[in-house]
């Protein structure tokens, strides 16, 4: 079978989905199939949109020998109108692997309305659908109803994390509560709550590191970078920028909490991450992060934008040792049941198998 991935080019990006992506390739090409991945050229919103009428790129698409197409849904401003164009010059099923959509994020009353609009139909113009969670798939059929889908789970895999007697150990410790924020630094993903529920916290009594890309939005982190010296954190607050995975690890394993406090979250693979090494994930109400995070046993769900509730969460296992360490043991459990990568990308490429084009 041949199967082509169409994605944005922006290497340098290390997120959830473009991980996920990635481990599907490898884990197709592993089982022998072929995979040709396509990158269209990164742009602005509103400059993805004329990519539906690039005659290279509709004649690129039109001339792949695919049995399967795959789009990450990401690239859904650039193929609303040109997937309408193709369906009658590919012979080949088209399937979106949706992350999370655009239109689940905040955003002013005028720009949403058209990310609604121009992300329906292009969910209109697939023929199916990979999803990641339970709960992306109930938002993208609320929009266009019933789909053929497949919902396979991320994994927390990618990092080798704790055993229960490091955990033990780690939790022993008379030391300020050290919470660790693991994510690209932008607005979305909360990090300004996190900061504001920080400094509600008595002084000395945790640290925070923040582990991410500082360039994604260079707007956003200037804004942070204001915060943090307004507050006059100090050594407790401390922005590291983006690490190699065994710098991550090591993080990881000397924290006590993770935290990231995000508006909204298709998914949240960090959150599983952070629980292979014991450390309850504290997420918001909105998105999928409740499938993972179960409320006050493997960390804490509260309202997005609510530094109060959050403050209040964080300062209950800083004083509360004995609490912290259940949460952490219950947090390690749930990411020892999880799906591996490799339960979840076969059940992926059955559905795949099962959609192939007869003939």
């Amino acid at each position: 079978m041949h199967i082509g991935l169409i994605v944005y080019d922006a290497s340098e990006t290390v997120s959830g989905g473009y991980l996920y992506d990635s481990l599907l390739v490898k884990h197709l090409r592993g089982a022998g199939e072929t995979v040709s991945i396509v990158k269209l050229p990164w742009r602005s919103y509103g400059k993805s949109l004329s990519q539906n009428n690039d005659k290279t790129i509709r004649q690129r698409l039109a001339d792949l020998p695919v049995d399967i197409l795959l789009q990450d849904e990401l690239c859904h401003p650039s193929l609303y109108r040109l997937n309408r164009w193709l369906k009658p010059r590919l012979d080949a099923t088209i399937v979106s692997i949706v992350h999370h959509l655009r239109s689940s994020e905040k955003h002013p009353a005028l720009p949403l309305l058209f990310y609604r609009a121009y992300e329906r139909a292009y969910l209109r113009s697939v023929d199916a659908f990979i999803f990641n969670s339970q709960t992306t798939r109930r938002t993208v059929e609320s929009q266009i109803g019933p789909t053929t889908a497949v919902v396979a789970p991320p994994s927390g895999s990618r990092f080798k994390g704790l055993g229960e007697p490091s955990i033990r150990a780690r939790a022993r410790q008379d030391r300020p509560l050290r919470i660790v924020y693991l994510g690209n630094v932008i607005e979305r993903k909360g990090l300004h709550t996190l900061l504001a529920a920080f400094s509600r916290l008595p002084e000395g009594i945790a640290y925070l590191t923040v582990i991410g890309s500082l360039t994604a939005d260079p707007a956003y982190t200037r804004r942070i970078r204001g915060v943090i010296a307004r507050q006059s954190f100090g050594d407790q607050v401390v922005l590291t920028g983006g690490l190699p995975d065994d710098e991550i690890r090591t993080h990881l394993a000397g924290a006590d909490v993770l935290c990231v406090p995000s508006q909204y979250e298709g998914f949240g693979i960090v959150y599983l991450e952070g629980m292979a090494f014991g450390l309850p994930a504290i997420g918001s109400t909105s998105g999928a992060a409740p499938e993972i995070i179960t409320d006050g046993e493997t960390g804490f769900l509260i309202p997005p934008d609510d530094p109060e509730a959050l403050a209040t969460r964080l300062h209950s296992v800083a004083i509360d040792r004995a609490h912290l360490l259940r949460m952490s043991l219950s947090a390690h459990s749930r990411a020892g049941g999880w799906p591996t990568w490799e339960d979840s990308l076969r059940s992926v490429h059955a559905f795949l198998q099962s959609l192939k084009p007869s003939g």
